[in-house]
């Protein structure tokens, strides 16, 4: 099997993690929401220790956090609650470099009547404050800015852009999934109203995540997607998945004990890949900020090569050439769109996503593939 350096997508599951799910498949199978036995009961006591570990992560009460099936249900709920319990036409900023489940959502919504503005980021990626400042009028019914980008792994500075909203009385969305387990994420100094959550992104399984809401004056109004049953705020009905969400749990409780231990290592390796890189190649470039970044984040360019035959090369690795979310289409990146990366390196780029099962080996591993095939490449190229 290739190494693997796509955490990006995804993260392998910590074994930890399995331990604790494992029960509630089959010995202990209740539903959270049937409460009048024993069964019940166990489950639901399962779900609200997993709420406390993932509040206690982001520094929130436990009351605020809302399961969801993953990050794309979050961010969807949060842009579409809100817009949905605000007057019609209301008006929505997103930022020019946020996931697709914000955008997409956004765009669907400026189709049904909401006023959009998109806002640009700049060569790094990153949001300045002051445009989201400008863009703010009367009829602003919220704003989403990520935390930390899916494909340059640059962080915003949302707690000056939740600051400026908080002075116009919007609220602010901000999708924390690739940030969360990686970095610190601590709601009261974030300042943001809503946050998307997904467990997958920091060794937990597939298939949950979370929407923390803000409690306290004034509330923040959210209509559901979903109707049936009034389960978590009656914000999200459907039965829990609860092995899910123990496991979810488990991931949040292991990453507040390794958190910054843990990003030392993987940004020790991270500059590790890079400065191998620029001993070994030349026509290379950095792509998202240079210091105000994901610690397991590498986003390359290499110039003069086929971006195609660069994936298709690399037998070696797992690597991504932009987000897992949109690795079915062909267009360019839109995030380096958005940072005025040329069409031509964009599609010749590369993001390496490293994490907690990574090793210094791997690294030098992928140094070396990564190096050999770009030269074939190149010489390849120069000789037709």
């Amino acid at each position: 099997m290739p190494v693997y350096l796509d955490n990006h997508a995804t993260t392998r599951v910590d074994p930890r993690v399995v331990t604790a799910m494992l029960p509630y498949f089959d010995e202990l199978f209740g539903n959270a929401a049937s409460i009048n036995h024993s069964y019940g009961t166990e489950a639901a006591g399962a779900v609200a220790e997993a709420r406390r570990q993932i509040a206690g992560l982001l520094n929130a009460p436990p009351e605020t956090i809302v399961f969801t099936s993953g990050g794309t249900e979050s961010n969807n709920l949060a842009l579409k609650g809100v817009l949905a319990g605000a007057r019609p036409g209301s008006h929505l900023i997103v930022c020019a470099a946020e996931h697709r489940s914000v955008l997409d959502p956004a765009r669907r919504l400026a189709r049904r009547g909401c006023e959009l503005t998109i806002v640009p980021v700049d060569r790094y990626g990153q949001v300045d404050p002051q445009s989201v400042a400008d863009a703010i009028r009367p009829g602003t019914a919220l704003v989403s800015a990520m935390l930390a980008n899916n494909e340059v792994g640059t962080i915003n500075p949302v707690a000056e852009i939740a600051a400026v909203c908080r002075a116009h009385n919007v609220p602010v969305h901000c999708d924390a999934v690739q940030a969360i387990g990686k970095i610190s994420v601590d709601v009261v100094a974030l300042g943001a109203d809503l946050i998307s959550l997904s467990a997958h992104k920091l060794y937990g399984p597939k298939g949950t995540g979370a929407l923390y809401v803000r409690d306290g004056d004034p509330p923040i109004r959210i209509e559901p997607l979903l109707d049936g049953g009034g389960h978590e705020r009656r914000l999200r009905s459907g039965t829990l998945a609860v092995p899910l969400i123990v496991g979810f749990g488990e991931a949040c409780r292991l990453a507040r004990e390794v958190l910054s231990q843990e990003a030392a290592e993987i940004g020790t390796l991270r500059d590790r890949l890079w400065d191998g890189f620029c001993e070994r190649l030349s026509g290379i470039a950095l792509n998202g900020h240079p210091t105000d970044r994901l610690p397991g984040n590498l986003n390359v360019s290499f110039a003069g090569v086929d971006g195609e035959q660069l994936m298709n090369g690399l037998s070696q690795i797992a690597v991504s050439s932009g987000s897992a979310c949109t690795s079915a289409d062909p267009e360019p990146s839109h995030v380096l769109r958005a940072m005025g990366v040329p069409e031509s390196l964009s599609k010749a780029s590369l993001r390496f996503g490293l994490g907690r099962f990574n090793t210094a080996a791997d690294v030098d591993l992928a140094i070396e593939h990564v190096a050999e095939v770009v030269e074939r490449l190149r010489q390849h190229s120069s000789t037709h």
